[in-house]
């Protein structure tokens, strides 16, 4: 009996994950090293042409290894039996020196699962263990698992720092995509009518961890969601027209009230991006950006800021400050949405002022200790109130202003 140690495989593997594979480790049943196939990867081990014993050696591992880097692993079906048998073998059972191939080939997990070996251990651009794992939630009982046994047996660790595994795509019923159904959908089709953008971000609101459903519905949901942010990416860019970072940037503290609340609400939402990272939780990102962008700045900020922009002096300080504050959010909103949109980010980091590279990939996020220096909980309260006591006016005079008593509906 071997007593699984449930918490020593890995600190970093996903909880979930980590009970997944335990239970699947725990429940498994005896696991055959060999599979009578006739195809895959080899057994290096001889049969006695005599008595029929199966013989296997450091020896004869080695001599098949040598064959296989020349010619490929076929080369066990492919080349002369001589090639595999080490010089002056005799079989230990009846002295017999006769010998034919292990025709039975290595269990498709054990032949996965090793692959670590055959990768992270020859290559010195990488390391051992892996990273991560990243593969389907079938691979429980397969590779994850296969890698598990053949580290531990072999290393005495995980052969991974991390697991994260992802559901299956379906339709809108709950059944498998396929092309005989009629119900799949073409990735490149979505690309072609869409844009990569709009594929990724669908991709970042799903719970990629369960089974993932998709159809043009809610294809057609991702494309409205991405709007709304590039609208609001775009709102801030054309406001940055005449701003110049190094010389008209007013300090933080100096900016008017409610350009530090709105500074504040994103550092909220920033933070908030950077633990979602790493999480892998991408539906968190999203979610966050998407309801900062469509309601904090597009519904209120912009709306109570555009007079300041568009009728005081060019460079007056208030003016200013909005800039700085829109700057602020449009350099690091591109900066988080960089890895889910990758190619609007990179179209928005061209027409930002002052940008030191060419793409905003080679660029980090706003480090922790910046955003937290923008959070303001008392001001965040005080402008939370205000928020919602403008919400009810506006909601009172929208009967005047539908019958056109009122000319506008700012307060």
């Amino acid at each position: 009996a071997y007593e699984i140690p449930k918490r020593d495989w890995s600190s970093d593997v996903c909880s979930s994950d980590l009970d997944r594979i335990y239970n699947m480790v725990v429940n498994r049943p005896d696991w055959c090293i060999s599979r009578q196939r006739v195809w895959g990867v080899p057994i290096p081990a001889l049969d006695c042409t005599k008595c029929g014993e199966a013989l296997t050696s450091p020896a004869i591992v080695e001599r098949a290894a040598a064959v296989f880097e020349r010619f490929g692993a076929d080369a066990w079906y492919e080349r002369p039996t001589a090639e595999f048998v080490p010089e002056g073998l005799a079989c230990p059972s009846c002295g017999g020196t006769g010998f034919d191939r292990e025709m039975n080939i290595l269990d498709v997990w054990f032949d996965s699962g090793s692959s670590h070996e055959a990768v992270l251990s020859v290559r010195p651009e990488l390391t051992w263990p892996a990273d991560m794992y990243l593969e389907g939630s079938d691979q429980h009982r397969g590779w994850f698992q296969s890698s598990l046994l053949v580290g531990l047996g072999t290393r005495g660790r995980a052969p991974f720092r991390e697991v994260l595994t992802h559901g299956f795509l379906i339709d809108l019923e709950g059944r498998k995509m396929s092309k005989s159904r009629g119900n799949s959908i073409e990735a490149l089709n979505v690309v072609k009518e869409n844009g990569a953008d709009i594929l990724r971000l669908w991709v970042a609101m799903s719970d990629f961890r369960a089974e993932i459903r998709v159809s043009n519905e809610i294809l057609a949901r991702a494309v409205e969601a991405y709007r709304k942010i590039r609208n609001t990416l775009r709102y801030l860019l054309a406001n940055l027209y005449d701003f110049d970072p190094a010389a008209d940037r007013i300090d933080t503290a100096d900016l008017e009230d409610v350009d530090r609340y709105i500074l504040a609400r994103y550092a909220e939402v920033a933070l908030k991006a950077r633990r979602a990272y790493d999480a892998y939780e991408y539906g968190t990102i999203f979610q966050a950006v998407n309801a900062f962008t469509t309601v904090d700045l597009s519904a209120f900020y912009a709306d109570v800021s555009k007079d300041r922009l568009y009728t005081f002096a060019a460079r007056s300080r208030e003016r200013r400050s909005a800039q700085t504050a829109m700057y602020l959010m449009a350099d690091g909103l591109t900066r988080f949405l960089a890895p889910i949109l990758s190619f609007t980010a990179d179209e928005v980091w061209r027409h930002l002022p002052n940008r030191q590279d060419e793409s905003v990939h080679t660029e980090l996020f706003p480090d922790t200790a910046s955003l937290e220096a923008l959070l303001d909980p008392r001001l965040l309260e005080r402008w939370e109130r205000l928020a919602a006591l403008r919400e009810r006016v506006l909601a009172d005079i929208e009967p005047d202003r539908k019958s056109t008593r009122l000319n506008s509906s700012h307060v």
